[in-house]
């Protein structure tokens, strides 16, 4: 059964939204909307950092790591978007030579948007099964650079953080076993993702209900129900969207982990796996207890994974 071996992050320093109003161009009024209404106070940036820095920083954060190399057979990229870098640079293929993984397959999942890192947890357990060596181990390094414009903030919605998560997954872990994963995607004809205001209305008119099926998928898939988990740890999209997702669900808002919304700005695919460990080192998850990781990106694309500590 997959399991989380290990989980490293590694957050760039933060700055407040207020110094992001001339670089993304934002009105006062959108300046108050996302600090007061939404909670997201501060945003990690890396700008003297490149992508394979961010994911070295976090990979080298993985103790787990040392001392097991050859046990990694795959090396899977979690990419919320499709582009992070000029053609033709590689950072995945930089990580790889940095960390001697040269013997590993290696790849990267997208198009899934921000819910890129549960599909890329599952191909990661799905590889893993099906490998001949019961030793073998994924290493799965979720998050994103802003490296355009369009990737820096979503409008009326969230900003983007680079914060960056390395994950070491094995088949047959002992604990932090994944019980149910569900995804679902509610794509355009035409595989366009912006949000124009027409997308925008449909996106937010689907939304709710839609992440409602794809959690109520994964937990019946564990054989669980809503009452039986201990904690969200859900995507940093913004305070307002899990407060109603919570009524909706029935989930108290204690039991939904927000903390570090006010502190990182919404990380792409890495935020489940961010307040995972931020959650481990609050002594927020018991032995045995089931929690719950679920994220949703741009082009109406929903992720949800039940596990158990």
């Amino acid at each position: 059964m997959t399991s989380l071996e290990a989980v490293s992050s590694y957050l760039p320093p933060a700055i407040p939204v207020e110094e992001l109003r001339e670089p993304l161009g934002l009105t006062d009024q959108q300046v108050r909307r996302f600090t007061r209404l939404y909670g997201l106070e501060r945003i990690c940036q890396a700008p003297d950092q490149s992508e394979a820095e961010l994911l070295l920083a976090a990979a080298g954060k993985l103790e787990a790591l040392a001392g097991q190399e050859d046990r990694v057979r795959y090396v899977v990229r979690a990419k919320g978007l499709r582009t992070t870098a000029p053609y033709p640079v590689s950072p995945l293929q930089q990580v790889r030579e940095a960390l001697g993984l040269r013997h590993a397959t290696v790849f990267s999942v997208a198009d899934h948007g921000c819910a890129t890192g549960l599909l890329a947890l599952d191909v990661a357990g799905t590889l893993l099964a099906a490998d001949p060596d019961p030793d073998a181990l994924a290493l799965v390094l979720a998050g994103d650079k802003t490296f355009t414009p369009f990737s820096q903030w979503v409008e009326d919605v969230s900003i983007m953080g680079e914060g960056m998560t390395a994950l070491l997954v094995s088949a047959n872990g002992p604990r932090d076993r994944v019980l149910g994963y569900r995804a679902r995607i509610i794509g355009r004809d035409d595989g366009v993702i912006d949000l124009d205001p027409e997308g925008a209305r449909e996106a937010k008119r689907i939304y709710q209900d839609v992440m409602a099926d794809v959690i109520h998928d994964a937990l019946a898939d564990a054989g669980i129900g809503v009452g039986d988990l201990d904690l969200v740890l859900p995507h940093n999209v913004n305070r307002v969207s899990w407060t109603v997702a919570g009524k909706n669900l029935g989930i108290p808002q204690d039991r939904i982990f927000l903390e570090n919304i006010a502190k990182t700005g919404h990380c792409f695919c890495a935020d489940p796996f961010v307040n995972y460990q931020s959650a481990r080192e609050l002594g927020l998850l018991r032995p045995g207890g089931f929690y719950l990781m679920t994220s949703a990106g741009l082009g109406q694309s929903f992720a949800a994974a039940v596990l158990q500590h």
